[in-house]
């Protein structure tokens, strides 16, 4: 254990430039040598001195640590998004689990629209969700995208069902594509 001690007071930190005993007791630690050996014993201002000396480096090294890594860390972040109450919002399908819909693949990515029914925080909202929604109304920002209108004729209708013995189908017109697998035709 205090050969562990030893090498963590005695490693140069990264971000200090500076070993934990330098820091602390202005001086480097010492491995064996003569304790009984008679030397000059500096004075009280000159160690404090160099004591103010060291922590002020350590401090301007950390302090420059800190402005590198914030800017490496906000290299990636956005400024978020003012929301307000009544704005119309979609929902992330991400996270979310549907029953009746088993291919996520396929699934849309958003839905809604949504309103905004109260702004909790900068980065959490509450929506008015359906009812039949089995989640919690109160969600992150990074889950909702402002809501767009749709372009006349951008979303197509589906087929209207044919109705054949009292069952509603839907009338396929022609096979665009098939394929063999293991000589079955599927």
């Amino acid at each position: 254990m205090a050969a562990a001690e030893f090498a963590v007071n005695n490693k140069v930190h990264m971000a200090t430039k500076v070993s934990p005993f330098m820091a602390n007791y202005g001086k480097e630690l010492r491995m064996g040598g003569d304790i009984r050996r008679k030397g000059k014993v500096e004075s009280v201002t000159a160690f404090m001195e160099r004591i103010k000396k060291v922590q002020e480096e350590a401090e301007a090294a950390l302090r420059k640590t800190q402005e590198e890594m914030k800017r490496y860390a906000d290299r990636g972040r956005k400024e978020t998004e003012v929301w307000k109450k009544g704005d119309r919002v979609s929902l992330s399908t991400k996270d979310l689990v549907f029953k009746e819909r088993p291919s996520k693949k396929l699934m849309e990515r958003y839905m809604g629209p949504y309103a905004i029914e109260e702004v909790v925080s900068s980065n959490v909202v509450k929506l008015q969700l359906l009812s039949s929604m089995r989640i919690h109304p109160v969600v992150n920002v990074s889950r909702i995208v402002r809501y767009k209108e749709q372009v006349k004729g951008q979303k197509k209708e589906e087929g209207k069902p044919v109705e054949v013995e009292g069952v509603k189908e839907w009338e396929v017109e022609k096979i665009l594509n098939k394929k063999r697998i293991r000589g079955v035709e599927k």
